[in-house]
């Protein structure tokens, strides 16, 4: 096993891989900006250390932060997620430095993470796949395709995922209006301005597999997540397992998924992603070779630790279950609470928490790094926390989340909890029929009064009787 552990990433995700560290007897260093120099996850670590240049730049320093791991003696870098973690280029320069790289092979990470070439393999082994074109990079080849493929299409960056670059085009106007601003997007989140056409499917819901395999060859699957609440392409909602997913089409997915990994020896925890349509016909997407966002919720109906279960890998372990042990155990529930303002078209809020209080309870858990006091940057993403509620039923779980969130105090920024709120008690998300396009047609229904904060009108009071006493 590792002795020391460097991360080389910040907030929710640092913290959570410092906290498997740290039951596995494994030292661990955080590396921050100026803008973290005073967060959680860098206190809590047993070694901390500024990188730069500026607020962004230092997370994405592969020479530094590798040439910084060799200094202090960490014998492994774990990725977290975003920034580096799907950098092929930097899970080399580990391999390079002769530092073990917590995550999936340089080689299965570049041939998963350009989003055409993963098409292709998928069509070899026999995945489906959304009919799309190859590579596109001028107008020209963007209306042809679209006119072969048939309207309505996606454009999608070819290099990542995420969202980023992605745009739904219905004309030949659309393609024109909206290509340059995709490639703008995808080569400011990629460094590759190259976009692929695919066709749209209407109302679909969004699934991923949780792949976790060893260096022995062996690869499971344990079982899946529905994603579907989603704005903007960007995940709000996540839960497990899917409610439209019967025994029968889980277990067809699930080889698929564990199809897409074999076939580039995948050897850590990856999530292979796909839509259903609405005749339950399935569809790879893309696989994402690090640990997501949402491996919370299959932890809470597995019982399995995905971010010790990936380092126990990266140090040479053997998994410790077999297909055949994974079950599925209840329902479990994770919002995303952002500092944004629904109200604002969820325009990103930053600020000082002023006032914190966080729900507890049976099946309660929250992953997060806010804080009373804590001053929300302007730099990174808007996430503070994720809460996760599981339920032996859905409605347990949904009632519960439901009431989680009603136990919330986080003043001084705006989130989304109020909005979560009003999704939980909604039907149509109870009933569980709802798809991607769920959060765009149901908003107006999901829009809420903005409850003014007493703590606001004592500001004010004590800032008039301090100016009168003045005059």
């Amino acid at each position: 096993m590792f002795k020391k552990v460097l991360i080389a990433n910040r907030g929710e995700i640092a913290l959570r891989i410092i906290r498997a560290c740290k039951e596995l007897s494994i030292r661990t260093v955080a590396i921050h900006s100026e803008a973290d120099s005073t967060a959680r996850y860098v206190k809590k670590a047993d070694e901390g250390y500024l990188v730069g240049p500026g607020p962004v730049g230092g997370y994405l320093n592969i020479y530094g932060i590798v040439d910084l791991a060799k200094q202090v003696g960490a014998d492994a870098i774990h990725p977290g997620y975003g920034f580096l973690a799907e950098n092929a280029d930097f899970a080399k320069a580990c391999a390079d430095a002769g530092i073990t790289f917590i995550g999936p092979s340089p080689r299965a990470m570049k041939e998963m993470g350009l989003k055409i070439e993963a098409r292709n393999k998928m069509k070899e082994i026999g995945v489906p796949v959304i009919p799309g074109s190859e590579a596109i990079m001028d107008l020209k080849q963007a209306l042809k395709a679209a006119k072969e493929i048939g309207y309505p299409v996606m454009m999608k960056a070819s290099a990542g995922g995420g969202g980023r670059g992605l745009r739904i085009c219905r004309s030949d106007a659309e393609i024109r209006r909206q290509m340059p601003i995709a490639q703008s997007e995808a080569l400011k989140a990629f460094g590759n301005d190259s976009v692929f056409i695919e066709k749209y499917i209407e109302e679909p819901h969004h699934i991923e597999f949780q792949i976790v395999a060893d260096k022995f060859g062996t690869i499971v699957h344990l079982g899946e997540r529905d994603c579907s609440i989603q704005r903007r392409h960007q995940k709000l909602i996540e839960i497990a397992p899917s409610l439209i997913l019967d025994d029968a089409l889980r277990q067809m997915m699930g080889e698929a998924a564990v199809k897409a990994a074999r076939s580039v020896d995948y050897d850590s925890i990856g999530t292979v992603e796909f839509l259903v349509d609405k005749e339950r016909n399935f569809y790879f997407l893309e696989m994402n070779t690090r640990i997501q966002v949402e491996h919370t919720i299959t932890e809470e109906i597995t019982g399995i630790d995905l971010v010790q279960t990936m380092i126990r890998s990266a140090a040479g372990e053997k998994l410790s279950f077999t297909q055949e042990e994974v079950s599925l155990t209840g329902y479990a529930i994770q919002c995303r609470i952002n500092a944004e303002d629904p109200l604002n078209d969820f325009m990103p809020d930053t600020g000082t928490v002023t006032s914190y209080y966080s729900p507890g309870g049976f099946g309660v858990r929250i992953d997060g790094h806010v804080y009373r006091g804590y001053t929300v940057p302007p730099y990174y993403d808007s996430m503070l926390l994720k809460q996760i509620v599981w339920g032996r039923t859905w409605e347990e779980a949904v009632n519960r989340m439901r009431r989680c969130l009603g136990e919330y105090v986080i003043r001084g920024i705006k989130t989304t909890i109020p909005f979560y709120i009003r999704v939980m008690e909604d039907r149509v998300f109870r009933s569980g029929q709802f798809t991607t396009g769920y959060v765009q047609e149901r908003l107006p229904l999901l829009l809420y009064l903005q409850d003014r904060d007493p703590m606001d009108m004592v500001v004010s009071i004590a800032a008039a009787i301090v100016a009168h006493s003045k005059l």
